[in-house]
């Protein structure tokens, strides 16, 4: 999902949108993880990015993205961008602290 989202609408006031958005994030987010894994992969992991625009995004992680975007709300600013890829992970070993 690469997507310009808009705080602006004719409609809908900016908290509800905001939860509309919530909501198609999560969506995405569910439907990605349903899709079948390749082969040797434990999980569906994901690559996001955040910001004003494209041109200003920085990675962040999958938890902070409804604090970003409760972040872009208190602002007051009208868009923001949103980058979620989603790729296959692999889980690692964790290593015995008795060693």
């Amino acid at each position: 999902m690469k997507k310009t989202f808009h705080l602006t609408h004719p409609k809908l006031t900016v908290p509800r949108r905001v939860d509309a958005i919530k909501h198609e994030i999560k969506k995405y987010l569910k439907r990605e993880r349903n899709k079948a894994l390749p082969e040797n992969a434990d999980f569906w992991d994901f690559d996001c990015r955040f910001g004003i625009d494209e041109a200003s995004c920085k990675a962040v992680h999958l938890a902070e993205i409804n604090k970003k975007i409760s972040e872009i709300e208190a602002d007051q600013q009208e868009s923001f961008y949103l980058e979620i890829l989603a790729k296959p992970g692999y889980r690692t070993k964790k290593q015995d602290q008795a060693e």
